[in-house]
């Protein structure tokens, strides 16, 4: 498995289905992530609102790109894993 060089962060709340997807994702393909819950974390909320526009959760930050939900073919393209199954 390649090494992973980019940062990711997962904006949540505790009762997103998405965000466990994402998150289950991620534990099953060794991706290392920070979890923030907007629901507790009223900085990381406004953060996620000002780089994304967005309320909705799941808001996936892979280094400074932002995926708005949950597409896995679209997270393995910005993880650079070009296509391939993991």
């Amino acid at each position: 498995m390649p090494e992973q060089t980019k940062r990711v962060r997962i904006f949540t709340t505790p009762t997103c289905p998405w965000c466990d997807t994402a998150k289950r994702f991620c534990a099953e393909n060794g991706v290392e992530y920070t979890e923030v819950d907007i629901m507790g974390d009223r900085h990381g909320f406004r953060e996620m609102v000002l780089m994304t526009g967005q309320h909705g959760v799941p808001v996936i930050m892979v280094g400074e790109k932002a995926i708005v939900g949950w597409d896995a073919a679209e997270f393995r393209d910005m993880m650079g894993w070009n296509g391939k199954r993991r």
